[in-house]
């Protein structure tokens, strides 16, 4: 599986070390930066990139996932996240981890480097690549909802106000 890797100053190490134990179980890590430490660097060029390349070798049909670190990850989400059609979770348990795939088909797990240890944080993302979406009725119809309110900011069938 490729995994598109993106952090910020806070988890350069951490992306490093990832980038080391992913290839050594035999995935295709591709690095969107930083590749050196800079403590004003922008994560937001970094992260959009990582998910842009996500999202695109999905819709070429390759099994494709990302990884975004940041002191917290959550402004590495969010930046994901704006990303048409990534879906990007904050995850801090092995528990977030499983429910980000089952649940929400997530296809980005955000990281807090400054919240956990590596060996935590490689636990959370060997699980969230391990896990496979449910499929289940009730999880693809709200996956499909977002992905309807992302496409023509409205969801067929729903009022959702102004």
């Amino acid at each position: 599986m490729r995994i598109h890797v993106a952090t910020d100053h806070a988890g350069l190490e951490f992306s490093r070390d990832l980038a080391d134990h992913l290839g050594h179980e035999g995935h295709d890590v591709v690095n969107h930066g930083p590749v050196e430490f800079d403590p004003v660097d922008d994560y937001p060029s970094f992260c959009i990139a990582a998910a842009r390349a996500v999202v695109s070798d999905q819709a070429a049909g390759l099994e494709a996932l990302g990884v975004v670190f940041g002191g917290s990850g959550n402004g590495e989400q969010i930046a994901a996240n704006k990303v048409r059609g990534a879906r990007a979770a904050l995850v801090w348990s092995v528990n977030t981890a499983v429910l980000a795939r089952e649940h929400n088909n997530a296809n980005i797990v955000a990281i807090g480097a400054r919240q956990h240890s590596i060996d935590e944080a490689l636990l959370f993302i060997d699980t969230f690549i391990g896990t496979p979406f449910s499929g289940d009725e009730r999880h693809v119809r709200r996956i499909a909802q977002i992905a309807d309110y992302e496409q023509t900011g409205a969801i067929s069938g729903f009022s959702i106000g102004s």
